[in-house]
């Protein structure tokens, strides 16, 4: 058999695609695996998610030298805390290696013997004549064949997929521990005598209710923070608006060929000392809104206009005059200011109830306040 005809019967296409065939069946086998893995171990068979419970204890110091033991509870996802089997093939390498060794080696040669003789009687001589004849023949060929297949497949784990970790780490973002009991001891973790007990129980709850208007406080903080935000923006806003009148009007200025450069110079002086007065109104509630409010509403001040403790000024014509309901940016100047004013008040209520709270805990620290019977 020729070469050629050694390759003629190899079907390179199954040699080549069986092998990433398979590969691809075996990815699909390891993604529904995975798939599978995170169905049965993260969710329940209602669909909600499947959490382990760990439980522990935290102690605190007190004020007044008693301590307290906190049992604490946190849920957590079992998926954040186990291996997800996620198996994917990265590389497959197929070679194929096909030797074909073909000697053919042929021989011939006569090996053999004849032999004869005569005499001959010719009269006075006598002749002999004698001969042989020799052949040898031989054939050889011998060939080699040799093929090498050889597939590499490589698969590793890629942990938990990124959607997931994703998932994961929104849930993370929201655990917090929570508190499923407590008891008040003393210093040493010792059980209290029952006066003693009755006034960490008081110390304790009011400690609880100074914590939660606090957080109160914060929030109404915030929102007051918001407010004097949208304050200054319109502000700002109304602000720029002026000068960019004052810029087209100075253009005018420059581009009026019937008055001197004289007068010229003259009228942009007084422009620049009626935009001044404007803009250092409107920086001045900026700068100092917060404390502005906060003066309103200490003073208890009830305006149906934007207040004129900010003593805001307008620019009309090239003069500057106080700022009134004619100006475009009014309505929303005076919203602003009423809902930072309102937020203010609710600061100042939280902050008058945190003071009481405080010196009732100062009391019940001293021994001042009536224990719970």
């Amino acid at each position: 058999m020729g070469v050629a005809e050694q390759f003629a019967g190899l079907n390179m296409g199954q040699l080549i695609g069986g092998p990433l065939s398979a590969a691809a069946d075996a990815s699909l086998a390891l993604a529904n695996s995975t798939a599978k893995f995170i169905n049965n171990v993260g969710f329940k068979n209602n669909g909600e998610l499947q959490t382990v419970e760990f439980k522990y204890q935290k102690r605190s110091v007190n004020e007044d030298g008693t301590s307290n033991l906190d049992e604490m509870k946190v849920d957590m996802p079992l998926l954040a805390i186990v291996p997800i089997p996620n198996l994917q093939i990265d590389e497959v390498n197929i070679l194929f290696d096909m030797e074909v060794k073909e000697n053919i080696k042929e021989e011939s040669s006569m090996d053999g013997t004849l032999s004869g003789s005569a005499t001959l009687n010719l009269g006075l001589f006598k002749v002999s004549v004698s001969g042989s004849v020799s052949a040898h023949s031989s054939n050889t060929r011998s060939s080699d064949n040799s093929a090498k297949y050889h597939v590499d497949v490589r698969a590793t784990n890629h942990g938990t997929p990124e959607g997931l970790a994703r998932v994961l780490d929104m849930m993370a973002a929201n655990i917090s521990p929570s508190l499923v009991g407590s008891t008040i001891q003393d210093g040493n973790g010792q059980k209290l005598a029952e006066s003693a007990r009755l006034k960490a129980e008081k110390l304790k709850s009011l400690r609880q209710e100074i914590s939660q208007i606090e957080n109160r406080l914060n929030a109404a903080k915030n929102g007051l923070d918001n407010n004097i935000g949208q304050l200054k923006r319109l502000a700002s806003s109304q602000q720029n608006a002026y000068q960019a009148v004052m810029v087209r009007e100075l253009n005018k200025l420059e581009k009026d060929t019937s008055k001197e450069a004289e007068e010229k110079d003259e009228t942009a002086i007084q422009y620049g000392r009626v935009m001044d007065e404007v803009n250092l109104s409107w920086n001045n509630l900026q700068n100092n809104a917060s404390e502005l409010i906060k003066m309103m509403a200490d003073s208890e001040q009830a305006s149906d206009g934007v207040s004129e403790i900010f003593a805001l000024k307008a620019l009309s014509g090239m003069e500057a005059v106080e700022y009134s309901e004619s100006e475009s940016g009014y309505t929303g100047l005076k919203v602003a200011q009423n809902s930072a004013l309102e937020a203010q008040k609710k600061v100042s209520q939280i902050e008058e109830e945190l003071f009481n709270k405080k010196a009732e805990y100062s009391d019940a620290v001293a021994g001042k306040a009536a224990l719970p019977e």
